[in-house]
């Protein structure tokens, strides 16, 4: 009989207690945004008669139906999300791989002080205000989608990542056997280096798609008037000061804001905004997985 040997030198027990231990965190996880849901599902009356609770007197998806009939804003700021974390994410994935791809390679000349000039600006930044003034007035970065994308496009911190991975995962063999080959420059980091190092795009792709998805910032910086370019996280934060203040402004403004207050589904309109924007990011997790698991694996096995 062959004895059934385990993959590691861990005990089952310890090993079911890791187990236990990760299914408890990630129920942790987990808890917060079913309760989310839960809160977007219940009824307003009930939510103020006992408050936020996992098992509410009253479900309703009146609060959805207001959401998309009563703020047409919604589907446009969805719209505008997803064109620039599309198109953010490419482009800055792009630069970024290409800009590590000379810091990788050991025959560029300039290379130190190019990776000197990434590394700085983590530490030293410009300051708001030149930032501002660079952005508006000579770049003319203001109310468009590039006053959007633009100014995320380069990250030194993704930078480092890249360049730490094609260091580790990327041959110079390979890139030399190309060259006798007669592949040039740019044919060899698209048809050589790129399909090597796809756990590592994943994971930038994955980094600034949150970064663009997640940023409202830049929104509220830059897009000052012309309302149809906010992104959908700009518009829930709009949306929430503006419930915010009609509520503790009721009293004051007269009886038709007392009455449209009382009438607006305040806390699970928050909510039903916060599953909106959570599902789509969410939904995209599943594309990146298998490179970045992938990723984390490369050198863990010996060939």
């Amino acid at each position: 009989m062959t004895k059934n040997h385990r993959l590691n030198s861990i005990s089952a027990g310890t090993e079911a207690v890791f187990h236990v231990v990760i299914g408890l965190f990630s129920i942790c996880c987990i808890i917060p945004f079913v309760f989310v849901i839960i809160i977007s599902l219940s009824a307003e009356s009930s939510i103020r008669e006992i408050g936020y609770s996992f098992i509410p007197r009253a479900w309703s998806f009146n609060t959805y139906t207001y959401a998309i009939q009563r703020l047409p804003q919604i589907w446009r700021s969805y719209f505008n999300s997803i064109l620039i974390t599309v198109v953010g994410t490419f482009l800055s994935t792009l630069i970024c791989a290409l800009y590590s791809y000379a810091l990788f390679r050991p025959d560029f000349k300039y290379r130190g002080f190019f990776n000197f000039l990434s590394f700085f600006t983590m530490i030293f930044g410009g300051g708001l205000v030149p930032t501002y003034v660079i952005c508006t007035q000579i770049l003319g970065l203001k109310e468009n989608y590039a006053a959007l994308i633009v100014p995320l496009l380069v990250s030194p911190f993704n930078i480092i990542i890249m360049r730490t991975f094609f260091k580790s995962s990327v041959p110079l063999d390979l890139i030399e056997a190309a060259t006798i080959d007669g592949s040039g420059e740019y044919s060899t980091f698209f048809r050589v280096v790129l399909p090597v190092a796809k756990p590592g795009l994943a994971t930038i792709a994955l980094l600034n798609s949150l970064a663009y998805w997640n940023d409202w910032y830049l929104s509220l910086l830059y897009i000052r008037q012309n309302k149809i370019l906010q992104p959908l996280q700009a518009l829930l934060m709009e949306l929430q000061n503006n419930v915010e203040y009609l509520n503790r402004m009721s009293a004051s403004l007269g009886a038709s804001a007392i009455q449209e207050a009382t009438r607006a589904p305040t806390q699970t309109l928050r909510m039903v905004l916060v599953v909106l924007i959570v599902v789509p990011i969410a939904c995209a997790y599943p594309f990146f997985q298998r490179y970045i698991v992938a990723g984390l694996t490369i050198g863990s096995v010996k060939g």
